[in-house]
Formats: C-alpha cells, sequence, structure tokens
C-alpha cells in the first residue's frame, strides 16, 4: 500500500526550537525493540523504522537518556546523522538510568544537577551533536528542590550544550516555577482524549504559545472505544488513527508523539493526519471521554 508523506500543509507546523516541525511526530521510546520477521530484536529493523519516519514526513523525533538504556538515541544517530536541517530531536534527562523495579511501575526521579550534566554528556555522545536542540527536564524529583534540576539545564544551556530548555510531567505552578528561572519553549505531559488531567497546563501553553507535546496520545477505553471505532468506520480508519486526528483538531499548540517498535504501526499512526474528522464527530469524541473510563492501548 502506498502511504502519502506528511508536509507543511498537511497537520500544519509548529515553530520549536528554531525548527518549523509538522504537528504530528515521533515518540522513539519503543525503537530498541524493534523486531525482524522471526521475532527477534534487530538493530537493522529499528534502524529502518527510524528512517522511515522521516521518510513519511515526520521531522520531530521525541527520545531520552532511558530509552533502551540509551540505545534509542544511538539508533537515531545511526539511521539520521548527520541530521537533515529541518529535523528537530528532543531528548530528556531525570529519571535514573536502569531497569523498573518490581511492582514499580516507572524508574525513580533523579534531579541532582551532577546526574543532569552527565546524562547531558552521554546524549551527547550517543545523538553524535555538539548541543542538543531542546533538553526536557524529564520529571519533577521530590528529593531535589525544581529550582535546582531546572538550573542545571540553564547552565547546559549557557554553556552550549543546549539550545532550548523543555519540561515535562508538571504541575501548571511546577511549570511556573521553571518559566521563571529559564525561556521554557515546551511542555510534554500525558494528554490524550480520554486522559485530560493536564488541561491546565494546556490552557497555559495555548495562552503563553508553548508546544505542548501529548505523551500517551492514544487511549481507548471500554466507552469511548465504542465511540472511536464508530467514527473510524466512518473513514476506513482505526481508533488510534482516531484518537490522534482528534488531538490534532484539539489545539494547533498539540503535537502528537506516538511511538512504537513497527513499521506497519508507523504508517498507521502517521496515516491519521490524513483523517479529516467533522465537528461533530470531535464533540461526540470528547464526550464520550467527559463520561470517563479508559484504558491505555497505545499503537
Amino acid at each position: 500500500m502506498a502511504h502519502r508523506t506528511l508536509d507543511d500543509t498537511t497537520t500544519g507546523t509548529f515553530h520549536l526550537a528554531g525548527h518549523a516541525v509538522r504537528r504530528l511526530g515521533f515518540g522513539a521510546m519503543r525503537i530498541s525493540g524493534a523486531r525482524n520477521a522471526e521475532g527477534v530484536r534487530d538493530r537493522a529493523e529499528a534502524v529502518a523504522l527510524t528512517r522511515r519516519v522521516y521518510e513519511r514526513g515526520v521531522n520531530l523525533i521525541d527520545t531520552a537518556n532511558i530509552y533502551g538504556y540509551g540505545e534509542s538515541e544511538e539508533i537515531i544517530a545511526e539511521a539520521l546523522h548527520p541530521y537533515p536541517d529541518d529535523l528537530l530531536i528532543t531528548t530528556k534527562a531525570g529519571f535514573r538510568p536502569g531497569k523498573v523495579a518490581a511492582g514499580a511501575t516507572s524508574l525513580p526521579p533523579l534531579g541532582r544537577p551532577e546526574h543532569i550534566r552527565a546524562e547531558c554528556e552521554a546524549s551527547l555522545r550517543r545523538l553524535r551533536v555538539e548541543a542538543i536542540d531542546l533538553y526536557q527536564v524529564h520529571v519533577p524529583d521530590p528529593q531535589v528542590p525544581y529550582e535546582d534540576t531546572v538550573g542545571a539545564f540553564v547552565d547546559l544551556q549557557r554553556e552550549g550544550k543546549i539550545r532550548h530548555i523543555g519540561v515535562s510531567n508538571v504541575t501548571p505552578a511546577q511549570l511556573a516555577l521553571a518559566r521563571s528561572l529559564a525561556d521554557v519553549v515546551s511542555v510534554q505531559n500525558r494528554y490524550n482524549a480520554g486522559d485530560r488531567a493536564a488541561e491546565a497546563v494546556l490552557t497555559v501553553c495555548e495562552r503563553d504559545g508553548l508546544a505542548f507535546l501529548p505523551w500517551a496520545p492514544v487511549l481507548v477505553g471500554e466507552r469511548l472505544g465504542a465511540v472511536l471505532d464508530t467514527v473510524a468506520a466512518a473513514h476506513d480508519a482505526n481508533a488510534a488513527q482516531v484518537a490522534l486526528a482528534w488531538l490534532l483538531r484539539r489545539s494547533p499548540v498539540l503535537l502528537p508523539i506516538p511511538g512504537t517498535s513497527k513499521i506497519r504501526h508507523l504508517d498507521q499512526n502517521v496515516d491519521a493526519a490524513w483523517v479529516a474528522l467533522t465537528d461533530d464527530e470531535v464533540a461526540a469524541v470528547g464526550a464520550a471521554a467527559a463520561r470517563g473510563g479508559a484504558d491505555d492501548r497505545s499503537a
């Protein structure tokens, strides 16, 4: 099946960190888990997937130091370095690298300035760059004053090792604190049709022109899923594509970054850019989400 290529008119663009990025990006958390036809993890398949991202016209790739124990950044460099001028690669630091402990749902935060500095140096090496265009505070660390963590990013920016600063997993108060210390250009919080707990943060981003990169952008719950399936059937699409199309309609500052380890899923996610929802369909998805009930089935 032939797939269309995103251009600047498909979803529109957003000026972020010195780049005019198309509003449907790619989250690279899973690329190190790409597998070949035999079901074996395959670095070549991961590289092919990453190249396919850019071939489809996506020019915003989001990663982090902890994704694949650093392998995600290495794969991006192997696939795309030297980087095209229009490509924006963002990465993050703020969690302790390693394996998630038994019974835990995430790695522990680690926002000490010396850790941030060391992880920045490691990301620079893996990405093969002299400066990171957009470096994001991955999560506030309750054991470290947030101003100290953000301050480490400011120091790195002054030294020319990062160009722009973003924050992630923040409350409105934490966002305000970060912005009192730095010129924050982006926020990355969990947000999707079924989970809008970060609505107040999105409101700030809309008011002040900050990019909002919603993670876990595809959420399909039992009640919401039924509505998404109905809408999808009218567009010869799937529920995940409708969820992404809804985000693109929800706000011009939203830049969804769906991720996958499969080229087939990547193509489906990018194809969501051409799912043209009607106003009534947008409203129906929003109304169903407001009634609650969702479980994560990200594509």
